[in-house]
């Protein structure tokens, strides 16, 4: 179950002129390229000017260095995915459709380069005290979404005269479900292939939850196209996660 992903230099360009000015704009989008190509330990401010098409001068006058620079990186990607994964949780859907449309950003992240830029990051600012200051608080803000996703969730569930036993909290829920993905991350990132379909089906099974639940409260998420059985996606050859 091989994920498809593509080059870096294939995706749109992720930062808008409109908002940051077209210099700023340049310089960002050179430097989530050259990470998400990369990596971290081989960036060069240099070369990021030249893909930008500006003096490097400009980067220090922007950013005052590297550190700065990356950090700026991941301030904006991160600043869009919140407000894409807030709207996505308070879209008048099903639970099980906002499920599908988390795992279809993840895909879209995973070919833009975003989750290795994330992880490259993540890795860097384990020696980077100034980084993980920045750092630890968006990821800290994603699993904030992730909780109050599963919270409404759980609300919802409660409505219907259904509660989980104590230990099952809101908090024990999103943390299970934000260190299974951020751990699926790492194993799509080092291509353990052998991985994905275990993955897949843990995806397949929490979206059958979902569904459960959305059909209780009479609230059904519109019907797509069924993912095949894990046994069938490894007779393809190809994933449909």
């Amino acid at each position: 179950m091989d994920h498809p992903v593509a080059a870096p230099d294939s995706v749109p360009r992720l930062f808008a002129e409109a908002e940051l000015g077209e210099t700023k704009a340049k310089i960002l989008d050179a430097t989530f390229r050259r990470l998400a190509r990369e990596g971290y330990a081989a960036l060069s401010v240099r070369e990021i000017a030249k893909d930008a098409g500006v003096n490097h001068a400009l980067i220090s006058y922007h950013f005052h260095g590297k550190d700065q620079l990356v950090i700026a990186v991941l301030d904006e990607a991160n600043r869009r995915l919140l407000q894409r994964q807030q709207q996505m949780y308070g879209a008048p859907t099903g639970f099980a459709e906002k499920w599908r449309s988390a795992r279809r950003f993840y895909q879209s992240d995973l070919a833009s380069g975003f989750v290795r830029v994330q992880a490259e990051l993540w890795a860097a600012s384990f020696s980077n005290p100034e980084l993980r200051a920045k750092f630890m608080p968006q990821l800290l803000a994603w699993k904030e979404v992730v909780l109050g996703g599963v919270r409404e969730a759980l609300a919802q569930l409660s409505a219907q005269g259904a509660e989980l036993p104590r230990p099952f909290s809101a908090e024990v829920i999103a943390t299970w479900i934000s260190e299974f993905w951020l751990g699926m991350e790492f194993a799509d990132l080092i291509g353990a292939s052998e991985q994905q379909l275990q993955h897949g089906a843990a995806l397949d099974a929490v979206e059958y939850l979902l569904e459960a639940l959305d059909a209780r409260a009479g609230k059904p998420a519109p019907a797509p196209k069924r993912p095949r059985q894990a046994g069938a996606r490894k007779k393809k050859g190809r994933s449909e996660k």
